[in-house]
């Protein structure tokens, strides 16, 4: 599923990561946590294609991606993953549908393809009575589920997560990370997420810390 060997990461003489390897199974929830300015997020977003390693390989379904032109990665990005970040960045003039249904045309999907299998999706997510609202009329929890969604309309591998809590009460965040338990059950989905939050990181399949550039397995 994902393969990294030997990242590493500068900025300047700060060595954010420092000959990083990790592994991910299909159908796993993997946390990575670790205090504030650790590099969590510069590793999530490596992994994510994201961003780009100084050194080191990464791979894919098989593909090293770090091998691949820019214009080849954005469109693998697209096709085989999906992203959860803490501030749900919906388009505020589109409805929850709409939202949902983006990659998918952006992908090439057709209109009515992509407004089936979001509005599957919603249904799935409990928000079928919410889909024409646009975001500002949706509850905080409700706006990250539709984020969710949105991650989830192209079918990806991986669902890349950064803090998907961290903007939620204890009865959402609560309701997101086992939301995150229920898709890996019912569609095998991987995560790979960053968290700050314990009861998320401890329900994960395996955890990882972040600790002077090392990435450490708990």
């Amino acid at each position: 599923m994902i393969k990294a060997e030997k990242i590493t990461k500068k900025y300047g003489n700060l060595q954010v990561l420092d000959q990083i390897d990790m592994e991910v199974s299909k159908a796993s929830v993997v946390s990575i946590v670790g205090r504030s300015g650790a590099g969590k997020s510069t590793l999530l977003h490596i992994l994510g294609t994201l961003d780009l390693p100084d050194t080191g390989s990464l791979f894919i379904d098989g593909m090293e991606v770090t091998k691949m032109s820019e214009k080849k990665l954005a469109q693998f990005r697209n096709e085989h993953m999906g992203f959860v970040f803490q501030f749900h960045h919906l388009l505020d003039e589109f409805s929850a549908l709409e939202n949902v249904m983006m990659p998918a045309l952006i992908k090439g999907d057709s209109r009515k393809e992509a407004e089936a299998r979001a509005s599957e999706l919603l249904t799935y997510l409990g928000l079928e009575d919410r889909k024409e609202h646009k975001p500002a009329a949706l509850s905080g929890g409700e706006q990250q589920r539709v984020a969710v969604a949105r991650a989830l309309v192209n079918k990806p591998s991986i669902i890349f997560a950064d803090e998907p809590t961290g903007n939620l009460d204890l009865i959402n965040a609560t309701d997101m990370h086992n939301l995150f338990i229920r898709l890996k059950n019912d569609f095998q989905q991987t995560f790979v997420i960053v968290t700050h939050n314990a009861e998320l990181a401890q329900m994960s399949d395996e955890l990882y810390k972040m600790e002077d550039g090392k990435l450490i397995r708990q």
